[in-house]
């Protein structure tokens, strides 16, 4: 998959069947719009291509950071060459395209730029100068220019259609399991370990400490049901995100207790995929109080991940 990065950077390309959209999370919706553009270009002997942005435009047109991240930048583009995708068209969202008009981005950009002869989208794409651009502007213009238009309806998962808006508040509630529908696979979160308090360690139950980062969706305060990965390897365990009101330690981190595993891992990297919410978190009445019922977590996230295996 060739990579580029901004408008300029796109030089000596074939004709495109382009899949528009933000793709942040790239669920299962995404997935199967992506799918139909890969197979349709291979049928027109063509090539296949995806055209997002790098950064979210509703954090630029609002100055701030207003829609965090579901997926990290890395994971998207692997993600997406895995589906089989010949051209990723990242670019910056900045002033130019957000004040660029609808049909001047569909011939300055798509047409010129991009070589596009087919076009996918979801069903509620919009794009241009204040969102003016929609798919009947693509239906109409199309078919004066003499491109094709798929617009893909919605995809439901349990009746309710799937959209990165859904999925933000999913994580956010700590439904994670409900998440992993709508994702096709576990949320994640990764980080390097960082030195925490110990006393986990001292209680029996050491932890494995990421910090927040603020640009991702965290999932609301609680104690989860977890996979981490490490080295390549996964390895079950659970998960604690918090303030940790017990030991009155107010900085809010993700902890995870990894199941039978005595390595020093500070300083390196982690992932941990969120599976299912066991409990809140809550102010014990003694550390004694919180080890007891780590052990009862612990027990249930073992029986669980023996259930599922």
């Amino acid at each position: 998959m060739k990579i580029f990065r901004s408008l300029d950077d796109i030089k000596n390309i074939k004709d495109t069947v382009v899949a528009l959209g933000n793709f942040d999370g790239i669920h299962v919706g995404h997935q199967e719009l992506i799918r139909r553009t890969v197979k349709s270009a291979k049928i027109s002997g063509i090539k296949s291509a995806v055209f997002t942005f790098n950064n979210h435009p509703k954090n630029v047109i609002a100055g701030k950071k207003v829609v965090k991240n579901i997926m990290y930048h890395d994971e998207k583009v692997e993600m997406l060459r895995n589906l089989g995708i010949n051209y990723l068209f990242s670019i910056d969202f900045d002033y130019n395209i957000n004040h660029m008009e609808a049909e001047d981005f569909i011939q300055n950009i798509l047409m010129d730029k991009l070589k596009m002869k087919e076009l996918y989208c979801g069903f509620n794409y919009r794009f241009g100068y204040k969102a003016q651009g929609d798919t009947d502007l693509l239906m109409k213009v199309g078919r004066r220019r003499g491109f094709s238009l798929h617009v893909m309806d919605p995809v439901r998962v349990k009746g309710q259609i799937v959209s990165s808006t859904l999925i933000r508040e999913l994580i956010k509630e700590g439904r994670v399991d409900e998440c992993r529908l709508m994702l096709g696979r576990n949320y994640s979160i990764g980080g390097e370990v960082v030195r925490g308090n110990m006393i986990g360690r001292t209680i029996g139950f050491p932890t494995s400490n990421i910090m927040i980062d603020e640009n991702m969706v965290t999932p609301s305060n609680g104690v989860y049901i977890t996979r981490c990965n490490y080295n390549f390897k996964q390895y079950e365990g659970i998960t604690n995100v918090g303030i940790k009101p017990t030991i009155g330690d107010n900085k809010r981190v993700i902890e995870t207790h990894i199941f039978d595993f005595n390595h020093d891992i500070y300083g390196r990297e982690i992932k941990v995929e969120f599976i299912k919410k066991l409990r809140d978190e809550m102010k014990f009445p003694s550390v004694d109080a919180l080890a007891e019922q780590i052990q009862n977590d612990c027990k249930a996230a073992r029986e669980y991940h023996e259930e599922e295996a």
